[in-house]
């Protein structure tokens, strides 16, 4: 006589269990990517906000509020017309005229209204530029300098030493007050503060030597 296996059902209770695991686990990767693209979203918006039509102020240790003039050339050149690099986190980047439609934080980094070029004696050259996620975030390796660490500008044909005196943070309220020693000739570096989107960072660094590029 020929025998029949039966096969064990699973009871509909524990059906219901398994399905309802299932979707939870499958709802928490599904919120946590959700949660994780805003956190990136929110961090590229604020860096965004922050650059819009704002403008820097600079505040003088001695109260002396009179700017210096920009060395401006004649012409607006199309092309990059000095470099900034930093061989310590490896950045090499061209920056614009300062009157130039190219000269925009979506595109390049940015040289920030108020700004001298290196030749300028005494003057301070600002620079702008993102951090965070994107191709455009080249400044988002500033948070691994330190004091002294040395930085290089090459504008008409020279290169420009300059050595980090001071990095501060202040919080992100539309301007920038820049500190620092208004008898040197300074490079000022400003970008979002590394995993802290309510403020940004700012580096001043001093010129130490110039020399034929």
């Amino acid at each position: 006589m020929e025998k029949y296996k039966t096969k064990k059902k699973i009871s509909p209770s524990v059906t219901a269990l398994i399905g309802t695991i299932i979707t939870l686990i499958g709802g928490f990767f599904l919120s946590y990517n959700y949660v994780q693209s805003k956190k990136i979203y929110a961090f590229d918006y604020m860096a965004n906000a922050f650059y819009d039509g704002n403008q820097v102020i600079n505040i003088l240790d001695d109260d002396q509020k009179t700017p210096l003039e920009n060395n401006l050339p004649d012409t607006i050149s199309t092309q990059y017309i000095g470099y900034l690099s930093i061989p310590k986190i490896n950045l090499t980047k061209g920056f614009m005229d300062i009157r130039s439609p190219e000269n925009d934080l979506e595109k390049n980094i940015l040289v920030i209204e108020g700004s001298t070029y290196p030749d300028v004696e005494k003057g301070n050259l600002i620079l702008a530029g993102h951090s965070g996620t994107g191709w455009k975030a080249f400044f988002n390796d500033l948070y691994k300098l330190s004091t002294n660490d040395l930085v290089y500008v090459t504008y008409k044909e020279k290169k420009y030493t300059y050595q980090i005196k001071n990095i501060y943070k202040q919080d992100k309220v539309g301007t920038v007050a820049i500190y620092r020693n208004y008898d040197k000739t300074t490079l000022t570096l400003i970008t979002c503060t590394n995993n802290d989107s309510k403020t940004q960072t700012i580096y001043i660094a001093e010129l130490i030597n110039t020399e034929n590029a």
